[in-house]
């Protein structure tokens, strides 16, 4: 009997946070999982969850030596630097993972930032980019960067453009803090479409990637709603019992709300999610928020992707 073709496929986790985490969960031990983290707090956490840590930052490339050859599998869900318009992060990542056997499979967690503002368009995945700032741009390098290195070395890198993630257990992840503190959404005349998918989604479709992704692929990850903001905390507020926000005019906005508040408010777009039906195969546990907002993580039960 060949013991390699029993083995457990070996995934690495770069940025394992509350996705990453998820996907531990999904997992279940049948893989053996490597997270690297730049915080020796998380350590103990992240062997409670059943992944072996690993400590590294990915701003100083010294201390990623170990990464080299060490799984066949990289799931990169960490964010770039706050600042500027390139992802060193990224390009460290890829000379680590360049100085032995490369993985055969790399999912990256990109943003559907890169399609800028369209207008309330239908955006699929071959829509030119057009990154309206800085956190964009950061993240059209890393694609860029990704694609290329897994053209030049074999690797199937696939990128999932992915928008607003929430989850009711997610910290930050639900309306819920937002309609309390009675902050207030554009009126329906100046609304902007938004788009979003379910922490727990998200995580089933980066396990699917890793399994299914077709190489140099990007694909949309978001469920089936087609809402605007405003409609998106009035169906929260519904849900959870509590006052529909105050509807404000964009003028009014400007004078109220932060700029990375206002800036989420810029861009408007609806994306199609065919690709991410047809080729990863998933089907979406939640839809549309109505039942997504009021769901914890996903039970034992929850669906296993093949190895």
């Amino acid at each position: 009997m060949n013991a390699a073709r029993h083995a457990k496929p070996r995934l690495l986790i770069i940025g394992c946070g509350d996705v990453g985490l998820r996907v531990l969960r999904l997992l279940g031990g049948r893989w053996t999982v490597f997270a690297l983290t730049s915080s020796a707090r998380r350590i103990d956490a992240l062997r409670a969850a059943g992944a072996i840590p690993l400590l590294g930052n990915l701003d100083d490339p010294s201390t990623l030596g170990r990464l080299a050859g060490l799984a066949d599998r990289v799931l990169h869900l960490a964010p770039p630097p706050a600042q500027g318009r390139r992802d060193p992060r990224t390009r460290h990542l890829l000379e680590a993972l360049s100085r032995s056997r490369p993985p055969s499979r790399l999912v990256y967690a990109s943003t559907t930032g890169v399609y800028g503002d369209c207008a309330g368009a239908w955006v699929e995945e071959s829509r030119p980019l057009a990154p309206s700032n800085e956190r964009a741009h950061r993240r059209v390098d890393a694609e860029r960067q990704l694609r290329r290195w897994g053209a030049r070395c074999g690797a199937a890198v696939t990128v999932l453009r992915i928008p607003g993630i929430y989850a009711w257990d997610r910290d930050g992840g639900h309306p819920r803090e937002r309609l309390v503190q009675g902050t207030p959404v554009l009126r329906a005349q100046d609304d902007v479409y938004t788009n979003r998918i379910h922490a727990d989604d998200l995580a089933l479709a980066c396990l699917l990637a890793l399994c299914r992704g077709l190489p140099q692929r990007v694909c949309n990850v978001c469920d089936d709603s087609e809402l605007k903001m405003g409609d998106y905390f009035d169906l929260a507020a519904d849900l959870c019992g509590l006052p529909r926000p105050p509807r404000i005019s964009r003028e009014e906005a400007l004078q109220q709300l932060s700029p990375l508040r206002l800036s989420f408010l810029s861009e408007s777009r609806r994306l199609r999610n065919a690709r991410m039906k047809q080729e990863l195969g998933l089907a979406l546990r939640h839809p549309d928020p109505s039942t997504g907002l009021l769901a914890g993580s996903f039970s034992d039960a929850a669906p296993r992707a093949s190895s």
